[in-house]
């Protein structure tokens, strides 16, 4: 590998699975001291034995912004202050609009808005100068999709905050930028309450209507997170980077 992480402090949130967990690896085989953090205490620990370079894992909950704090200070007593931060932790609920109730429209923003917002705001003390924020969105922030008006109006702010964050935080050099996939083969299509034959069908119906012909995989897309991290992207600030297959674009 390049190394091009070498020594820098990497936090991922939601790093126990998905594109989390395939950057997190990726960034540890690149040289970083990575953390990462979840809800998850058995999957955490599986997670980091996988990523192996002597990776920690913090339980965290993006809801109690206390943890948070938490896992921060553990990070920076262990290895000093953070140089990446990747704000990966999200959820995804397709419903209907008739069908949605105050409930679950407060849990898909608490989570993919307040929890990004607050996740970085609070990182701020324990955030190196010169430091890579990264934020997970979605081509979704562009394109309207049914039944995920929630979810993609909190893909479309977080997709805002990196113009915000990266404004305000000029002085310190601190550059805030995002990363928005589309048609991805993570585990989040298992959480989506349906049985295995629609799975696999509503899968292929995505890689279909995709320009390329199939669904992007996580490795993919931690490669865009590595870039965003590196100095690669030293002049890019408030900016994103979509890795769809070409479904924005053609």
């Amino acid at each position: 590998m390049s190394e091009k992480l070498k020594n820098k402090v990497a936090v991922v949130t939601g790093g126990n699975s998905g594109m989390g967990l395939a950057t997190a690896k990726l960034f540890a085989n690149e040289g970083a001291k990575v953390v990462i953090t979840g809800r998850n205490e058995t999957t955490l620990q599986e997670a980091a034995k996988q990523i192996g370079n002597n990776a920690i894992a913090i339980k965290a909950d993006i809801l109690n912004l206390s943890t948070i704090d938490a896992a921060y200070k553990q990070t920076v007593a262990k290895h000093g202050k953070i140089d990446v931060l990747i704000v990966n932790a999200g959820v995804f609920k397709g419903v209907p609009l008739a069908d949605y109730t105050e409930e679950l429209f407060d849990e898909i923003s608490n989570v993919n808005f307040k929890g990004a917002f607050f996740t970085i705001q609070k990182a701020l003390p324990y955030l190196n100068d010169k430091a890579s924020v990264v934020i997970t969105s979605s081509v979704l922030n562009e394109a309207g999709m049914a039944t995920s008006s929630a979810y993609s109006a909190t893909k479309a702010a977080v997709r805002s905050l990196a113009r915000s964050f990266s404004a305000e935080l000029l002085e310190r050099k601190i550059r805030v930028n995002v990363l928005s996939p589309g048609a991805i083969e993570t585990p989040i299509f298992d959480r989506l309450g349906l049985s295995q034959e629609q799975v696999d069908g509503f899968k292929t119906h995505i890689a279909n209507e995709t320009p390329v012909k199939r669904l992007g995989t996580v490795e993919e897309m931690a490669k865009g997170f590595l870039f965003l991290a590196s100095e690669d992207s030293s002049y890019m600030l408030g900016g994103e980077i979509v890795l769809d297959g070409g479904s924005g674009q053609l």
